[in-house]
């Protein structure tokens, strides 16, 4: 089920874009070849098949711009695309049609690239249980749409913050003492019953050692698909498994079929391409 982000969320970052592109005295092309006051309608057209996010950041970009132009989606976030389909229609001052253009398609080429790129994923692993997610390699100030993009592609979302879940990492155990299982005992007295615990391990001795004193996740860290299948059956029934590093649409299929539980693709937000999307005068 679709559930679009509400406008206090995606209003700061239109706003943001707009000032960034408009700079200290707006569009002059616009400006020096448009009679001010002419009309125009043009559409949001695709220019290549893939799924179709951010229409919402699209529509209150354009009205941001002038509160009178009429924007007018055919579609709705998660809808398909194929080459030439009309996704949205825009009419009213063509200064302002022109002058939030830019802004608007960055949105949706970005976005529908991310749930694009998710969608084409999550259909290479569809045969296997395993469940796609992103990570926290997001664009800084970006990552709610981000996310929202990755959902909208048929993905999951691992956490959107620092303060949704503990995560144990090599860093944290180096720098809490060196022991992997003192430093578990220290995060699980912290998170109390509410916050889930999750370790990283990279070697079969290490993931024996964590299963041993139990925690709610474990991260299995680039590992080969060999190994990675051997440490799947090792959490069998004591613990959920994700996998991590490094993993890309070239390796995805592979990794699902180890029979992991989760897996974790920093490529979903930092690597998605954008999809070709234009707006045309026709």
């Amino acid at each position: 089920m679709h559930y679009p982000l509400p406008n206090v969320i995606l209003q700061p970052l239109v706003d943001i874009a707009l000032r960034e592109d408009l700079g200290r005295r707006g569009d002059v092309t616009s400006a020096a070849v448009i009679p001010a006051q002419t009309e125009a309608k043009l559409h949001i057209v695709a220019r290549e098949s893939g799924i179709l996010c951010g229409i919402d950041l699209a529509g209150l970009t354009f009205k941001t711009m002038h509160p009178d132009l009429v924007f007018h989606a055919h579609l709705e976030d998660g809808a398909t695309l194929t080459p030439n389909t009309v996704i949205a229609s825009i009419q009213g001052n063509a200064h302002a049609i022109l002058s939030a253009e830019r802004t608007a398609l960055n949105f949706l080429t970005h976005l529908s690239g991310i749930a694009t790129t998710t969608h084409d994923i999550q259909h290479l692993i569809s045969h296997t249980p395993t469940r796609l997610t992103c990570t926290r390699k997001t664009i800084p100030g970006l990552r709610d749409i981000q996310k929202y993009a990755v959902r909208t592609g048929g993905g999951r979302n691992h956490r959107m913050g620092l303060d949704d879940a503990i995560l144990i990492k090599d860093n944290h155990i180096a720098l809490a003492g060196g022991d992997i299982i003192l430093t578990i005992q220290k995060a699980k007295a912290y998170a109390g019953h509410l916050i889930p615990v999750e370790v990283e391990v990279d070697t079969l001795e290490q993931l024996e050692r964590v299963l041993e004193e139990g925690v709610s996740l474990v991260l299995l860290d680039n590992m080969p698909t060999d190994i990675l299948k051997k440490a799947v059956a090792m959490c069998h029934g004591k613990t959920a498994t994700e996998a991590s590093g490094g993993i890309t649409p070239n390796t995805a299929k592979a990794v699902a079929e180890t029979g992991v539980d989760f897996m974790a693709l920093g490529y979903l937000t930092h690597s998605a391409r954008y999809l070709d999307i234009g707006l045309d005068y026709i």
